[in-house]
């Protein structure tokens, strides 16, 4: 497989995930009480946590 299939695979991947992750992120927080002390590490810990499962996908990508 060439480089430029694996990215263009990955770029899809991304998206897919992405679009996937916001709607789980914002379904969730409707969950959270409506006080800043909730809401500030619940929106802090899901602002970085979708680059944990990317990783992998990214780092598939970039194989030579």
């Amino acid at each position: 497989m060439g480089p430029r299939t694996r990215k263009a695979i990955a770029t899809v991947g991304v998206l897919a995930f992405l679009a996937f992750y916001v709607w789980l992120v914002v379904t969730l927080a409707g969950f959270i009480p409506e006080v800043w002390w909730a809401q500030v590490p619940y929106f802090a810990v899901a602002g970085l946590a979708w680059g944990v499962p990317i990783l992998p996908l990214i780092k598939w990508a970039e194989k030579g």
